[in-house]
């Protein structure tokens, strides 16, 4: 039986060179349009074997690579989580992944959720170290193999390299790997390869080809045996086409897809229709940015496919889809995707934020990602933000709602605004989490201020010998602040009796609200008769209530070294 082509999604951290690599292979400028230089849409780009061959033929043959597969079918995702984007039964549609990691700067946050992904769905990746010609002193070598290349570099590159490999080895053994250069490796099966490139110079690139053509075919042969019948796949993206209308860009992972099928697509509503025309982009070819297609009639897996088919504007983007040629198997088959569908599992509590995706695997991606940080949810849709999704979480203690890449219009917005919701919008996960968190930290900190603003603070200050000013009604009197903070209405105690309160501070003539360890001020103590209960030289400390010293226990990693040590005593 005939191997098909493996699926490759190239993943990591944005703007470490993910796009530029596979522009490198395609020979196309893909890169250069994207908006931010960051890929705003999934593409699928199939690179033939005898491309493969032609770039990392003396490799393959060094490596004993008996080539069998058809060639390797890219998918370049954005942002951080797509690679669920492009989701099946049992875990995500690539084969095998690349990910992409700078040499200069490491692991960064996008890359571990990455790693993650990797990890959940248990496919197996190799690591492209890129942006190797960056280095200092690097003499590039267009084009040529990594070892080729290592060659002819200096004892300082070579130095450099090595520090910067290293440090990025430590990384990815801290997430549970073993890794090295992949020409070090003698057991695939352990250790992960790392594969020097640049997508500038081209260096590394037949090195890599050839790594993914031979871990292919050594270790997922069963995979690539393509079911005969029906097609199964995931729509990319819903676009028009001069002359068709709307179309969907889809990748076929299983089966064949013919000319006249009958296709299911889609989640909640589910969309029958039938197949209208099939289009394929040329190889090495992008199917975003590809304007001329060739029609055909029959297409098998794997495959990046353009379809048009009636009422095709109904369908989103992450659809599940399905092709049957035998019009009975219609609800048979609209039942295995409630099933597929269902496996997307949703811990709700009441209490919980409410999400928004664009897609079935978007959706699990966010779902995935907010278990993590123990966000719970309350609900969990595909589609826009809604009124009534802004109605129903208004009352809750945190009325939060994500929307990933979905629309959230200015109505809604101000609706939510109106009721004290907050909406984190973004079309990259990492972003929507990052906003959280920030804001999470911004509003703990407003609580954490309102709370320790309207209560006394562990403080201790000392009447400074010569600085009497009044005896008494108020006693006024010169102080140091020897540790923590004293302000106006605090309670003083000295020896464990009461003092008095204290009524006014100033510093140089001037009203403060508070003085801190270190500063000397004029303090007027209301209850203080200096020569009865106060005298010149005395240490006096702030009165803390019960309710304050619990308040300071919860929020000791906002108190001051000196407050520490005052509460430390005040608790022995």
């Amino acid at each position: 039986m005939a191997l098909r082509q493996p699926i490759v999604s190239i993943l990591g951290h944005v703007d470490h060179g993910k796009t530029t690599l596979l522009d490198y292979i395609r020979g196309s400028i893909v890169a250069k349009g994207e908006a931010g230089r960051i890929t705003q849409h999934i593409g699928a780009s199939e690179v033939p074997i005898d491309y493969i061959k032609k770039m990392s033929g003396p490799l393959l043959k060094k490596m004993n690579v008996d080539v069998k597969i058809p060639g390797l079918l890219f998918i370049d995702t954005p942002g951080h989580a797509a690679f669920t984007t492009l989701r099946k039964r049992g875990g995500a549609v690539a084969d095998i992944g690349v990910l992409i990691v700078d040499i200069n700067e490491g692991l960064q946050p996008q890359t571990d959720e990455s790693i993650r992904f990797l990890k959940e769905f248990k496919t197996p990746f190799v690591i492209a170290l890129t942006k190797i010609d960056r280095l200092t002193g690097w003499f590039p070598n267009e084009g040529d193999s990594f070892l080729s290349t290592w060659n002819k570099q200096s004892k300082r590159v070579k130095d450099e390299f090595e520090k910067k490999f290293y440090a990025i080895v430590g990384q990815l053994s801290g997430h549970g790997f073993e890794v090295d250069r992949y020409d070090r490796v003698t057991d695939f099966r352990k250790k992960i390869s790392i594969i020097p490139v640049s997508g500038i110079t081209g260096e590394g690139i037949p090195d890599l080809l050839m790594m993914l053509t031979g871990l292919s075919q050594r270790f997922l042969e069963k995979r690539l045996h393509v079911t005969p019948g029906e097609g199964k796949g995931t729509v990319l993206e819903v676009k028009d086409y001069k002359g068709l209308g709307t179309t969907i860009d889809v990748i076929l992972y299983d089966g064949e897809i013919n000319t006249g099928d009958w296709l299911v697509i889609g989640v909640r509503d589910m969309l029958v229709t039938k197949v209208r025309a099939l289009l394929k982009p040329n190889p090495m070819k992008e199917i975003r940015v590809e304007k001329a297609f060739r029609p055909v009639k029959t297409v098998t897996a794997a495959s990046g496919i353009k379809i048009a088919a009636p009422e095709l504007e109904k369908v989103t983007a992450g659809s599940p889809l399905r092709a049957v040629s035998d019009e009975s198997r219609i609800e048979a088959v609209k039942k295995d995707i409630e099933e597929e569908v269902s496996e997307v599992e949703i811990d709700t509590d009441n209490a919980g934020v409410l999400l928004r995706a664009d897609t079935l695997g978007s959706l699990e991606a966010l779902i995935k990602t907010l278990k993590e940080i123990d966000v719970p949810i309350r609900k969990a849709d595909i589609g826009d933000v809604s009124k009534q999704d802004v109605m129903e979480i208004k009352s809750l203690p945190n009325p939060i709602i994500f929307a990933f890449n979905v629309k959230v219009s200015q109505e809604i917005d101000t609706i939510a605004g109106d009721n004290n919701v907050k909406i984190f919008s973004s079309d990259i996960i990492y972003r929507l989490l990052e906003d959280y968190e920030k804001w999470m930290k911004d509003t703990t900190k407003r609580k954490e201020d309102s709370l320790l603003s309207g209560i006394s603070r562990p403080g201790r200050i000392r009447i400074m010998p010569g600085y009497v000013f009044r005896q008494c009604k108020p006693a006024i009197v010169g102080v140091e602040v020897i540790k923590g903070i004293i302000r106006s209405n605090s309670r003083l105690v000295k020896d464990g009796k009461d003092i008095g309160d204290v009524k006014e501070l100033q510093a140089e003539g001037e009203n403060v609200s508070e003085g801190k360890a270190g500063d000397r001020l004029a303090v007027s103590i209301d209850g203080g008769i200096v020569g009865k209960n106060i005298d010149e030289g005395d240490e006096i400390d702030i009165k803390l209530m019960n309710h304050e010293l619990d308040i300071l226990r919860k929020l000791r990693h906002r108190l001051r070294g000196d407050e520490l040590e005052l509460l430390k005593e005040l608790e022995e």
